[in-house]
């Protein structure tokens, strides 16, 4: 019986471990009046009759603090990565000089700052609740698994045990996201 409490609570920690992970993936593409490859992630370029992305047909740099650079493999692609830009949400213009596209980030108004810190919180609140789900099922399971014979001793353990991870990831959530909102309240 403690191999499979084992196995549920090893179980919960790696799912609440994936929330992190996406939770950091989603926070990434916020762009935060810096430069960062992570907001083209979601473009896609219709490369020989498939939508690809961005990155598969380019070389994306970040030539300073407010600038990215977008080198095609192939020249005749630029027209089509700039309307997969302009059709994107980003709301940013392209500028190209032939060879290269050049995205000039603009700097965050108040507003849109604010905007985006609660796009935060909601991140982060689509997190706590994907962690605490990870924590009711398991919880759960452990009870099944009292009524199945474990003890009720081990099976408070074990409750416990799940309880003190579920708190650490709820607490790497709001780290997470204070440090983002810092980033983007920062001028």
């Amino acid at each position: 019986m403690n191999e499979e409490a084992d196995l549920l609570l090893s179980m919960a920690e790696e799912s609440m471990e994936q929330t992190i992970q996406f939770l950091d993936k989603s926070l990434s593409r916020i762009r935060a009046g810096k430069a960062s490859v992570n907001i083209l992630d979601n473009i896609r370029v219709n490369y020989y009759g498939t939508p690809s992305p961005l990155v598969n047909v380019a070389t994306v740099t970040i030539p300073d603090a407010r600038t990215i650079a977008i080198q095609p493999w192939e020249k005749n692609l630029i027209k089509d990565i700039e309307k997969a830009i302009m059709a994107s949400d980003l709301g940013i213009t392209p500028a190209n000089n032939g060879e290269t596209i050049h995205l000039a980030i603009p700097p965050l108004t108040e507003e849109r700052r604010r905007q985006l810190t609660k796009q935060v919180r909601q991140e982060a609140e689509d997190a706590k609740i994907s962690v605490r789900n990870a924590r009711r099922d398991a919880i759960d399971s452990i009870k099944k698994l009292v009524k199945d014979g474990m003890s009720e001793d081990n099976g408070k353990d074990y409750e416990e045990k799940i309880q003190k991870s579920h708190d650490k990831f709820i607490k790497r959530i709001d780290e997470i996201a204070a440090d983002k909102e810092r980033e983007i309240m920062t001028v």
